[in-house]
């Protein structure tokens, strides 16, 4: 069994959150919900599966933000981290350096 990474993030207006990878078959489950019919993502459910599925401290749902950037900014921290593209960006910051 694996034991999943975990990752303390920070947004812009200073609050912390923890994102939890939830295993590579539950990222792929997780990037099938998200689409609609037409194999659009929704930013509704995608917001909805992070935050149940990857944010796990604090513990929050979607109505319970005040702030839509707020929202986004986590729920896309959260998207990045569990598919891999922080891991680019940390790459693409080294070599700018």
């Amino acid at each position: 069994m694996a034991t999943f990474q975990q990752k303390k993030v920070t947004t812009k207006s200073g609050k912390d959150y923890t994102l939890q990878h939830p295993g590579v078959r539950n990222v792929t489950k997780i990037t099938d919900r998200v689409k609609n019919k037409h194999g659009v993502p929704s930013d509704e459910r995608l917001a909805e599966e992070m935050l149940q599925h990857v944010v796990v401290e604090p513990k929050l749902r979607l109505d319970d933000f005040d702030s839509y950037m707020e929202m986004t900014e986590i729920v896309g921290k959260a998207f990045a981290f569990i598919t891999g593209q922080d891991d680019e960006e940390l790459e693409d910051d080294a070599e700018d350096q």
